[in-house]
């Protein structure tokens, strides 16, 4: 099945050669030149990656992003011609998973791409976590012993953010943004609270925590 990509790019010329590349090699693109009509396409369907340019008309790619990730965890890109600090962190706190710098190579930007969507899983896969603990997506439920867990909203998220990245450290930092919305203040005692309930199901060996960092999840 191919791959849904949704491209926002008020360039129209750069938009055209990104769409017919991506298109080229196995994707399905929708092509948006403003923020709002990139807002109405989430909600009209769902995408496995965004590619989103900043300086747009409407909301600007960041405040757009926020937004977005109140809908979709889909892992996004920016595309811009900023190059500040300033504006890479406030692209990562938006909510995306690269930034790639204009002008840049096509082959450079299906790279990052690739390298996103592999730590994605399917609509309709079966994550295996052990061998009587798996996570089924079409159903979006952990199941224990073919039993099924109920989680909170968060504590989901939480579980699907560990899938995406087996044992790979993920700070706090990163943890707040993927759960938080923008309006929301993260709370390490919440965290904390997630983190014990996802142990009491998965086996406290599962979760690693990293003293004054983050936690690791053990697959």
């Amino acid at each position: 099945m191919e791959k849904r990509v949704l491209l926002l790019e008020d360039d129209t010329n750069l938009s055209e050669t990104i769409k017919e590349y991506l298109e080229d090699e196995g994707y399905e693109v929708d092509a948006v030149y403003d923020s709002q009509e990139a807002l109405d396409r989430i909600y009209e369907k769902s995408y496995d990656i965004l590619l989103f340019d900043v300086m747009v008309p409407g909301m600007d790619g960041f405040e757009l992003l926020k937004k977005v990730r109140k809908k979709s965890d889909a892992p996004a890109i920016f595309i811009t011609s900023l190059n500040s600090v300033e504006n890479l962190e406030k692209g990562y706190e938006s909510g995306c998973d690269d930034y790639i710098r204009k002008p840049f190579a096509l082959k450079e930007l299906l790279i990052r791409m690739e390298s996103l969507l592999k730590k994605e899983f399917g609509k309709n896969e079966r994550v295996v976590i052990d061998k009587d603990i798996y996570y089924d997506t079409e159903q979006d439920r952990l199941f224990v012993k073919n039993e099924p867990v109920n989680l909170n909203h968060k504590e989901k998220k939480l579980l699907k953010l560990f899938l995406k990245h087996p044992n790979e450290p993920l700070s706090h930092e990163k943890i707040y943004q993927y759960l938080w919305d923008y309006d929301e203040n993260p709370s390490d005692m919440a965290l904390r609270t997630y983190i014990k309930n996802l142990r009491k199901h998965l086996g406290k060996e599962r979760i690693e925590s990293i003293k004054r960092y983050g936690y690791k999840f053990i697959k």
